[in-house]
Order: structure tokens, then C-alpha cells, then sequence
């Protein structure tokens, strides 16, 4: 069987394509144990030794709270009034922006209030009362309060995304470096609080690969072009 050619994908199966394989990855990660490896490092039977401290819980949690509200009223700015890199972008690709932007905010939370996974530092192993469950065995809780899955503090960086998708064509330098900038500090949040046993690292990830997928995803589905309406027939005058 003759594999794509991804030169000639368009940006939407490109991006499908890439949504698809981080899933993949996802799952690959979630079934390799690594979640629990990274988690012995930091934490024990007498818990998580950063879960208090004033770099993990006050600057890059409480911390980053603000910097998301920071980032919430410059997507609402760039949409009332472009400036800087986003001057050029048109009026309904701002609106996008803000609207899946929201989007992605609610999502997130939403998903984790629904949750039966708990957090790592309800885990019987690091003083707590629960087992470990995989994400994927849905229905089925791990005996500990849940409402821990995806991560939402991370979704305070990963939510905004569409600032670096609007610049995708027109400014790309710009747009990678706000990629870049907004990816860093997603995974920085992710390490605090799994530092902390607030999260998974995978929680993390599942947050970063909702946000992207999408954003993406809506963004090619907005460049379609909408379709052209049908000519009206022709009657001719009765004689």
C-alpha cells in the first residue's frame, strides 16, 4: 500500500494527521508507566515535599493564575483593536481567537469537575487514600475524591494558543516564537504541579493536546471557503 505523501496534504489533514499521532503518543505514554516513575522522584509516603512551597504553590500556581488573566485581556484587546504582530489579522479571525480561546478555558475545567481520576497526592502510596487507574478505564474511579484530570492550570497557558495560530501565515517568525513562549510556560506549570502531586504528567499533555488540536482544527475549519450561493434561475417575460 503506497504511504501519503504529507507534502500534498492540505493544512486541515496535516493538522488531523498531527492531532491523531499526538493521541497515539498519548496513549503510548499512558500504557508505558512513566506517570508513576517521575512521580516516585519527588513524592514518598510522607508526601510531596514541593507541594507547599512558595516557588511550586505561590509563584507558579497562584502566580500563573494572574498570568493567565494577563493573557485572557490581550486576546480580548487583539480582538476589540489588533496591535503589534496581529495588526493584519481580519475581524472573524480575531473573533475565533477569543471564542476558542473561551472555549478551550471551559473545556478543560469542565472535563476535570467530571473526572474520577484523582490527584497524584490522593495516591495510598504517597499518604493518601486512593489506587492508581488508568485514564482509560472509564467508569471505574480509584476510590480518592477524583475531579483531578485533565490539568486546568496548564490550560491557563495551552488555552491560547489561536494568539500564535493567528499569526500562522502572515508573521510566522512571530508565530513561533509565541508558540514557543506559550508552550514553555504550559510545560512549566505542568512540572510545578506535578512537583507538587496536583498532576500527572500526562494531565498535562491531554491538556496540551486538547488545546492544539482544537485550535488547529478550527482554524482550518474557518479558512474553508464558504460556499458560493446558487444563481437565481432566469424566467423570461410571458408574451
Amino acid at each position: 500500500m503506497p504511504r501519503p505523501d504529507v507534502a500534498r496534504l492540505s493544512g486541515a489533514q496535516r493538522d488531523l494527521l498531527l492531532a491523531l499521532a499526538g493521541l497515539a503518543l498519548l496513549m503510548l505514554w499512558d500504557s508505558s508507566g512513566l506517570d508513576m516513575v517521575l512521580l516516585r522522584q519527588v513524592g514518598d509516603a510522607d508526601g510531596f515535599a514541593w507541594r507547599n512551597h512558595w516557588l511550586t504553590a505561590g509563584l507558579l500556581h497562584q502566580g500563573g493564575r494572574w498570568l493567565s488573566v494577563a493573557l485572557f485581556v490581550l486576546t480580548v484587546a487583539i480582538t476589540l483593536r489588533p496591535f503589534g504582530p496581529w495588526r493584519g489579522a481580519m475581524p472573524r479571525e480575531r473573533v475565533w481567537a477569543l471564542g476558542i480561546t473561551i472555549a478551550c478555558l471551559v473545556l478543560i475545567p469542565l472535563l476535570k469537575r467530571h473526572s474520577l481520576t484523582s490527584c497524584p497526592w490522593e495516591l495510598q502510596e504517597f499518604g493518601g487514600v486512593a489506587r492508581y487507574v488508568s485514564h482509560w478505564r472509564f467508569g471505574i474511579g480509584d476510590g480518592g475524591p477524583g475531579r483531578c484530570f485533565p490539568s486546568g492550570h496548564a490550560s491557563g497557558a495551552f488555552s491560547f494558543l489561536a494568539l500564535a495560530v493567528l499569526l500562522r501565515t502572515r508573521r510566522p517568525a512571530a508565530a513561533r516564537a509565541v508558540l514557543i513562549a506559550l508552550c514553555t510556560v504550559g510545560a512549566v506549570f505542568g512540572l510545578a504541579q506535578m512537583a507538587r502531586g496536583a498532576h500527572y504528567l500526562s494531565h498535562t499533555l491531554y491538556t496540551a493536546w486538547l488545546c492544539a488540536s482544537l485550535t488547529a482544527l478550527s482554524w482550518q475549519a474557518l479558512q474553508r471557503p464558504a460556499p458560493r450561493a446558487l444563481p437565481l434561475p432566469h424566467h423570461r417575460p410571458a408574451d
